[in-house]
Parts: structure tokens; sequence; C-alpha cells
């Protein structure tokens, strides 16, 4: 048999392959020193110390797991700092497989009572807080504003002040990046459960900062501790962090979806399918009353920075248009450095009422929009451009806030 080629370089390339080794050793050494460990891991490693003695509920779900994969709970049950007493859970319950309204509550492999915070109450009663002193909280966000995660941790804030227990955020790093801000900043008074705090649409921070700002801006009581993260740095999306993704919500499941979300989603109460029931939600758009290629080729005209469209054609097997043809769109992103989600969210609404002024139902788009004045220009057909400059001024001075409560740089 003839020996492969490259199995007998010659003398002359020697030099240059060994370089190539160093450069590759180099490479991977720089990799692994520059792994993000998450707050749950710093606290791992500090053998539980900021926690010793305390009695702990922990709100969380399956994103809380460390570094190396394994699950918060079994964490906690494995040292003897402090005692784990009682689990809460958010939005899509304790495993992150529900997408349903009500979430009843249940029990741990351990035996321990998980008691739901998206059923009966979505806060903490003193019934369950009774005999805790200390609550804790990790679960992965995904960084933008109408994602509930935040809500959940805002009004557990609100109990730890009401009754008295020290709150402790196990941070993450915000997935999509903590340098981009954008989209409008909610007015004080709106405030729900889609729309924790006047933040803007992609706000650009972790939970913990988010926990120091509403903290302070709330003037809530209770004495709250952050455990940072290590080694996570404001430009990193979740691709440079060598974390293990974790599909925060069943229809969150890859980083282009999270980096899409907060542009995407703005459409999705109104009456199109942004994919929900299909592989790859968030990544298509469509309806039965939407020609699919005079979308795409719309979307396509305006040039937008780091997308790009594909007119397809998708039958959801849940959600709107459940069992229907429809036709539509998908994003595919060409550049994540240069994608503005938010721009793109809003492009994709200018050619909606542009496209199906009769058939798409403009009126909803107001509601995770929660901007009138740049809803009123959608509505009158302006272009993105146009009803994003009635935010600027806002958002700028949003930019400025934020900044006292950043913890990474």
């Amino acid at each position: 048999m003839r020996t492969p080629f490259f199995a007998r370089p010659s003398a002359s390339i020697l030099p240059t392959l060994a370089a190539a080794l160093a450069l590759s050793a180099s490479a991977l050494a720089q990799a692994q020193s520059a792994a993000v460990s998450t707050g749950l891991d710093v606290l791992v490693a500090a053998d539980f110390e900021p926690l010793r003695g305390r009695s702990v509920g922990l709100i969380t779900n399956h994103t809380g797991r460390t570094r190396n994969g394994a699950g918060i709970v079994d964490a906690f049950l494995e040292q003897d700092a402090c005692r784990l007493r009682i689990l809460f859970s958010p939005e899509h319950g304790f495993a992150g497989l529900l997408d349903q309204s009500k979430i009843d509550d249940a029990k741990h492999s351990s035996g321990l009572e998980i008691k739901s915070l998206y059923g009966e109450t979505r806060k903490p009663t003193a019934e369950m807080l009774a005999g805790i002193d200390t609550l804790v909280f990790d679960i992965q966000d995904i960084g933008c504003r109408f994602y509930t995660y935040v809500s959940t941790m805002k009004l557990a804030m609100e109990a730890a002040t009401e009754h008295g227990l020290r709150f402790v955020v196990l941070d993450r790093p915000n997935p999509i990046g903590g340098t981009i801000v954008a989209g409008p900043v909610l007015a004080p008074g709106d405030e729900s459960f889609i729309a924790a705090h006047t933040i803007p649409l992609q706000h650009g921070m972790t939970v913990g900062e988010l926990a120091g700002m509403m903290h302070a801006e709330l003037g809530l009581g209770c004495e709250l501790t952050i455990i940072e993260c290590q080694g996570w740095q404001r430009a990193m999306r979740w691709d440079e962090t060598g974390l293990i993704w974790v599909n925060p919500s069943p229809n969150m499941r890859n980083l282009n979806q999270a980096l899409l979300y907060p542009g995407i989603g703005l459409v999705e109460f109104t009456n199109v399918s942004v994919g929900r029931g299909t592989d790859t939600p968030f990544e298509i758009v469509g309806a039965p009353y939407i020609d699919g290629q005079a979308l795409a080729a719309l979307l396509r005209s305006r040039n937008l920075p780091g997308v790009t469209f594909v007119p397809v054609e998708f039958v959801p097997d849940a959600s709107k248009f459940k069992g229907e043809l429809c036709s539509g769109v998908q994003i595919l992103i060409t550049e994540q450095e240069s994608l503005d989600a938010v721009r793109t969210g809003m492009t994709l609404a200018w050619a909606l009422r542009r496209l199906c002024p009769d058939t798409w139902e403009v009126d909803r788009f107001a509601r995770l929009l929660a901007e009138p004045a740049a809803f009123e220009r959608i509505r009158d057909g302006a272009f993105a451009e146009q009803a994003i400059a009635t935010w600027l001024d806002e958002l700028e001075a949003f930019s400025a806030r934020r900044s006292a409560f950043l913890l990474y740089r």
C-alpha cells in the first residue's frame, strides 16, 4: 500500500508545521483560560461559604447547572454549608418543557417540593417562604425585555423585601452579549409580567445587573447579594463563553434564535406564526395570507445589516395556524457582529403593513413594542428607521442610567 503523502513531510516544511502546532497549542491554552464560570460555579468553588448557615429557597429550573453540566439541586444537596428547603420554578416549569398558561406545583426527585411561580401565584407567598431566610435565584435569561424570567426575579425580590429575607443572585452571561442596547424604553407605569422594568427591548444586561438596577430604582429593602460570573466580558456572546447551550424555554433552541428574538418576537402577538410548532421558532415568520416571495424581496430591498431573507413554506404542528400551510420568510444571520435584531423586527413589521394592510392585524403589534409614537409610524406606513427615531433620545438616557449597575467591562 502506498504511504499517504502527508505522512512524510519534507524537511523544508517541518519548521512551518512546528510553528502551526505551537500556535494551535497556544490558541487552545488561550481558549481554556478564557472559559467563563457562572455565579453557580463561583459559589461551588467557594464551598458555598456565602450561604453558610442559611436556610434556602431556590428559584431555578433546568438551566441552573454548573459549567460541567451538574444540576444545581444536586450541587446544593452535596454540600453542608447551608440547607436547601424548597424549590421554586418559573414559566415553563422546573424542567423547562411546558408551554402553557398555568403550571402546577410538583415534586423533585430528591423529595423537595417545587412551588410553581407560574400558577395560582407568580410571587412567593408567606406560606411558601416559611422556614427559610434566604432566596437564591439561578435561571438563564435571554437578554430581551419580554422574556419573563426577569419578572419572576423581580416579584421574588419584592417578596424577600416584604418578609425580611436575603436575596442572592447567581449571575449568568447574557447570551446575546452585553454591548448592544436597542429598542424603546418601557415607560414608568407600563410594567407587566412581560415587561418587568423600565428597560429597552434589548437591554444588554445580565440578571445580576438587572437585579441591582431594580433593587436600587424600586427601593427594594431586601439584602441583595450578587455572585458574579468570572471570565465574562460584555462583548461576549454565548458561543464565546465555552458554556453548554441549554434551551432556556421550549421554543428557544439555539443562539441564532436568541439573537433574533428581540426583533422577531415583536410580531408574535399579531396574526402571524413565528415558527412555534416547527423546528425553527423565531427563525421563520409566515401566515396563510402572506406571499413569501414578495415578503422576502421587500425585506431584502432594505439591505439590513447581518441578515438576509429566503421565501419558505411551512406547516406548524402547534400554536398559530396549526395544520395550515403558511408562506413567509426564513431569517438567516449572515454576520452576528452587525446584526440589529430590533431594526430587523421593525422592518418586518413595516413590510407586513405594506404587503398585507387589510389582513395583518397591526394593532396587536403595539403590545410588545410598548412605544405609541413608534407604533403610530408603523401603522401609518412609515419606514422602520422613522419609527426607531422616536426612541433614540430615551435609549441614550437609559444607556447612561444603566452604567451605574454594570458589573462587567
